[in-house]
């Protein structure tokens, strides 16, 4: 007799927090996943994940950030969770992502560019909370031109589930038949997913994409595995549905993409294919090519 193949994916592994560790002043970061250190087959498109997890900053006239760096074949998406961040890139985009909003950052060909707090908040002072995740570029489109797009806490259509005790928002892809504004160059799905009651929430993704699930308040399950804060759930890319059980007051960050089973080659702030792909983007950031910054009158 045939019994049917479960549609489940299954729980690939829990990475636990991670040690913080200073981003320039501005950032107090735990790297919650990193191609670093994770099996890169699990975790692509996406390459790395910041948190900065909730910090009171006293008022202050100092700059707080980052200073300019650059990047290239890869972009970069940062949500403003509490609290607020100035960009500015060579590539001319730049502005404020307030709470609640996302910028994504193609490097593409490569960008120089600065992260601090905004200067409003600055002075104020406050509770800060962010998140960084890279998202890598599969290799036809790594040089391509950057791109800033800056979307606001309004520009996300949010689904609510069991009464609005689960509020779905959707940054890119589609849930519920709704689509969220982030272009991307290969097909992803990012999720913020907030709860004000323990519920479940069934997810329904394409089999063979991978999956990860970022716990970055309270409490859930998944899998009859327990999810606390700081940890990170990483799912097999077979099967389609993950049956999620969220705590009462909890916030979570779902990832799920199209693998890019593609050669790696990371280097600081580069990511390409090959060892000589980064050689030469050490040397073209050197040379310059990847534009400046003409200094802010203050």
């Amino acid at each position: 007799m045939k019994t049917e193949k479960s549609n489940h994916k299954d729980l690939y592994k829990i990475l636990q927090p991670r040690e913080k560790h200073w981003v320039g002043d501005g950032f107090y970061v735990s790297t919650m996943f990193s191609v670093f250190a994770e099996d890169y087959k699990h975790i692509t498109p996406f390459i790395l994940m910041d948190h900065a997890a909730p910090k009171q900053f006293p008022p202050t006239q100092q700059k707080l950030g980052v200073d300019v760096h650059p990047h290239r074949g890869f972009e970069t998406v940062t949500f403003a969770i509490q609290g607020e961040i100035d960009h500015r890139d060579s590539g001319g985009g730049g502005g404020r992502i307030t709470t609640g909003g996302v910028q994504w950052m193609t490097a593409g060909s490569g960008v120089v560019h600065e992260e601090y707090h905004s200067r409003d908040f600055a002075e104020k002072g406050g509770i800060f909370e962010m998140v960084q995740l890279w998202v890598n570029l599969p290799s036809q489109h790594k040089m391509t031109t950057p791109r800033y797009q800056s979307m606001n806490k309004e520009d996300f259509p949010v689904v609510d589930q069991h009464e609005g005790d689960i509020k779905v928002k959707i940054i890119a892809g589609e849930y519920a038949k709704k689509k969220g504004p982030a272009q991307t160059f290969s097909p992803i799905n990012i999720f913020e997913v907030f709860s004000r009651k323990a519920q479940a929430l069934p997810l329904e993704f394409q089999d063979q994409t991978n999956t990860l699930i970022v716990q970055l308040k309270g409490e859930s399950q998944v899998a009859g595995q327990k999810l606390s804060m700081g940890d990170v759930a990483i799912f097999k890319r077979e099967g389609t549905q993950i049956n999620l059980n969220t705590s009462e007051d909890s916030h979570l960050l779902v990832l799920n993409g199209e693998p890019i089973d593609e050669p790696i080659a990371h280097y600081g702030p580069f990511v390409m294919n090959t060892n000589a792909e980064i050689k030469q983007a050490v040397l073209d950031f050197q040379a310059g090519k990847m534009g400046q910054l003409v200094e802010e009158a203050d």
